[in-house]
């Protein structure tokens, strides 16, 4: 049997509505944790609160599409969950739009990806705010070249506050000014975790368009304190296109689309998608292999946000502090550029089909 890709299961629900709202279950967040394999298809349905009565209607109905729509021979498993929500005072009141990078695994570019989306987004007119959240190896001070820069604290409306080093038109804050670059930090969870936050609260980011937060590579402590502490409006996956790098973009997707942190995923890049030498502009070498961001965007129903090539001046513009998204005009910069013009219309494609994220906790029934 031909199983249908998630992206033809998530068109299917659309057309189901919650009788509560009279919207479509996809576009309220309902559906969460998707998997099509083995004749089976099995999801979370999600309602705000428990014990809701049109739970059961709406489970019955989503089953009736997916078998009209992919036959009766599919086996569809439908858990009912609940969602609380857990209200408090809106951190970063004066911040739009947060936006998390991040990768499965560790040497994928991600910290070049995240350095270079705030600068073209900068580039492109907004005000943008990076937070250095990689505390166990902080890379953004050199990739700006500000590895002397120490912040200086300001006293604002009675408390003491981190004034951000700017660079590109980028307000930077990292773990990385406040250590010695040549020292290891041997830090505990609890410890890593507090440095986070005080970068977060403590720093005077004022009105921004777009904080990104450059994450560490994996699935831990730090991606948890980040959803428990700032309503996330959604996050970039970044991978190369080889099958080990993508297994663990996979984790990455899970994880923060599962019901526990529920939060929406904006789309993947596909960093070193080929080799371009820069006497050759033309010539393309698929050194990690051809489009498989591509595909496994294709197979999750996320977006394919850019490509970006390996090419030299990506690597010298990081080695020596100069990010190439600042200069327009190169082959890297329009990539960069192309890739934060997708950025954000995917975040206003989220915001305006569904609600803000919020600190959330998921229990089942």
């Amino acid at each position: 049997m031909e199983m249908p890709a998630p992206s033809a299961v998530i068109d299917v629900l659309r057309n189901v509505l919650n009788p509560e709202s009279e919207k479509d279950i996809i576009s309220l967040g309902m559906v969460q944790e998707l998997r099509v394999d083995k004749g089976k298809i099995s999801f979370s349905l999600v309602f705000p609160k428990s014990r809701n009565p049109f739970a059961n209607a709406v489970k019955k109905s989503c089953e009736q599409a997916i078998n009209q729509a992919f036959g009766k021979d599919l086996e569809v498993i439908v858990n009912i969950g609940a969602q609380q929500v857990v209200h408090h005072e809106r951190p970063l009141p004066d911040v739009k739009n947060i936006v998390a990078v991040a990768s499965g695994k560790g040497g994928v570019g991600k910290s070049t990806v995240a350095v270079n989306l705030a600068t073209a987004l900068a580039r492109l007119g907004y005000s943008v705010g990076l937070i250095d959240a990689d505390v166990y190896g902080p890379s953004i001070p050199k990739m700006f070249n500000e590895e002397s820069a120490r912040p200086v604290l300001r006293q604002i409306d009675g408390k003491d506050r981190i004034i951000p080093v700017e660079k590109y038109g980028v307000k930077i804050l990292s773990i990385g000014f406040f250590v010695d670059e040549k020292e290891a930090l041997v830090w505990r969870g609890p410890m890593a975790t507090s440095a986070l936050k005080q970068l977060i609260h403590d720093g005077d980011w004022g009105h921004l368009d777009y904080l990104l937060i450059d994450l560490p590579p994996g699935t831990g402590d730090v991606h948890l304190t980040l959803v428990q502490t700032l309503p996330v409006t959604g996050v970039v996956i970044v991978s190369t296109p080889q099958d080990i790098a993508l297994a663990d973009a996979i984790k990455g997707i899970s994880m923060f689309t599962g019901k526990s942190i529920a939060v929406p995923v904006l789309g993947l890049v596909e960093n070193m998608a080929w080799f371009t030498p820069e006497e050759l502009p033309e010539n393309k070498y698929y050194i990690f292999g051809k489009e498989g961001c591509k595909k496994l965007a294709a197979e999750m129903g996320v977006p394919l946000l850019g490509q970006i090539p390996l090419v030299q001046g990506i690597r010298e513009g990081g080695d020596f502090g100069k990010p190439v998204a600042s200069d327009e005009n190169s082959p890297s910069g329009k990539a960069f550029t192309e890739l934060a013009r997708e950025t954000v219309k995917q975040v206003e494609i989220r915001n305006a089909s569904a609600e803000p994220t919020q600190i959330v906790q998921i229990n089942r029934q």
